[in-house]
């Protein structure tokens, strides 16, 4: 991997990460037009570490909403933190179900099946871009008319569950799916952009440690030279996808204050024909 591949991939995926858009729908695209395998450990590992370079962008970008926000007094520190974790809780039982689902009965005869294999499915890529598109314009439109309420238990459940739908699914967008939900039950924007990216962050390290243990256990990563060799393009990575994040968030931002929403939906939906099309000219 070249050091301008990974400037690329850091850019497409910090982007893209905290837009609506499916990073890993990008990401995966883009590599595949590289000619990288999304589905060797080291390009899995690649991918989640530039998703820590986001993290750490979201932790700059909302630390003060989030003192504002969530740590203005002890009780509703307290009661934020209990919407996080019910939230988190229900993303782990529903997205482990449907990995559960998915390795047990479609892909059934696969010796030492994973969901990874199925992250550079173009044809399920495309699927889910549209799939997350049209939800996203459907709560854009919705939610024009409504009043912001205010977040409680009952939503955050619901953020949570739909959070979980996303894991196993490469281009159905975290962020455009949970934000989308919360558009859908009336809750506001502000507080559903910093709740919803709260929720990213607590998901992140698990979900690094993970991918790290999967690499550690691969033959790819047999010896401390593989291990280095594996490593280090993804911190400078993780580097390159903090500085694109904090564009993202500012936009994104933007964009769902003055009511732009639905704009990333027809984006996803663009993005679908165009993944489906690449697919079908055997890409």
């Amino acid at each position: 991997m070249t050091l301008l591949q990974i400037i690329i991939l850091a850019f497409v995926q910090g982007t893209a990460e905290l837009l609506p858009v499916s990073s890993s729908a990008h990401v995966i695209v883009a590599e595949k037009l590289m000619g990288l395998d999304p589905t060797a450990p080291e390009m899995t590992l690649l991918l989640v570490m530039l998703h820590t370079g986001t993290m750490f962008a979201v932790i700059f970008y909302f630390w003060r909403t989030w003192q504002e926000s969530f740590f203005s007094s002890r009780a509703v520190f307290w009661e934020t933190v209990k919407f996080i974790m019910a939230a988190t809780l229900l993303t782990g039982v529903v997205g482990l179900a449907l990995k559960f689902a998915i390795e047990r009965f479609f892909m059934k005869g696969i010796p030492h099946a994973e969901i990874e294999l199925l992250f550079g499915n173009m044809n399920l890529i495309a699927a889910a871009l549209a799939a997350v598109g049209l939800l996203i314009l459907y709560a854009g439109i919705r939610s024009r008319s409504a009043i912001g309420v205010p977040l409680r238990m009952k939503e955050s459940c619901y953020i949570g569950a739909v959070q979980g739908i996303c894991l196993p699914f490469r281009g159905f967008s975290r962020s455009g799916a949970t934000i989308s939900a919360g558009l859908l039950m009336g809750v506001s924007r502000e507080k559903l952009e910093a709740f919803s990216f709260a929720l990213a962050v607590v998901l992140t390290p698990p979900v690094i440690a993970r991918e790290v243990l999967r690499l550690l256990l691969s033959q790819h990563a047999s010896t401390a030279s593989n291990l280095s060799h594996v490593f280090m393009p993804s911190l400078l990575g993780m580097a390159f996808s903090f500085v694109a994040g904090l564009l993202a968030l500012k936009w994104l931002s933007s964009w769902l204050e003055k009511g732009r929403w639905p704009l990333f939906g027809l984006y996803c939906l663009a993005a679908s024909a165009v993944v489906f099309a690449l697919h079908k000219n055997g890409f």
